[in-house]
């Protein structure tokens, strides 16, 4: 004897979608600790991309270390606001237009690269979790 099969539709105490959870107290607020995280480290390692601009930025270092400057400005602006939506949203802005200084020096480009990975797989995770 073969056993019973089972019925393949849910039964009715089940619900038909339901959301899945994190398993996060507050995804809101973990959330917005990745996107502030994120957005320190790349504070610093602007921070620490002045020394070598000024070296090895030839006729240009003055611009370019005053684009890695406005740069950690706005990042440490935006740090201060993952609150609010509108700030993944320039997070992202701020990591192409740390691509558009690859004009003024290559190392702002490689940093824009490398941080706007981080911040796409940052607002993946953001998605993830909330849906």
């Amino acid at each position: 004897m073969s056993a019973p099969e089972e019925d393949a539709t849910p039964s009715e105490s089940t619900p038909a979608a339901a959301p899945l959870r994190s398993g996060l107290k507050n995804p809101q607020a973990a959330v917005r600790g990745l996107g502030a995280g994120t957005l320190a480290l790349e504070v610093i390692v602007l921070l620490l991309t002045i020394a070598p601009l000024a070296v090895i930025a030839g006729d240009r270092k003055g611009p370019a270390i005053t684009a890695a400057l406005v740069a950690t400005v706005v990042a440490i602006v935006l740090a201060g606001s993952m609150k609010r939506n509108w700030a993944w949203t320039a997070g992202a802005v701020l990591q192409g237009l740390l691509l558009l200084g690859g004009f003024l020096h290559w190392t702002l480009a490689a940093v824009g690269v490398i941080f706007g990975l981080t911040w796409a797989y940052a607002m993946h995770v953001r998605r993830t979790i909330l849906g």
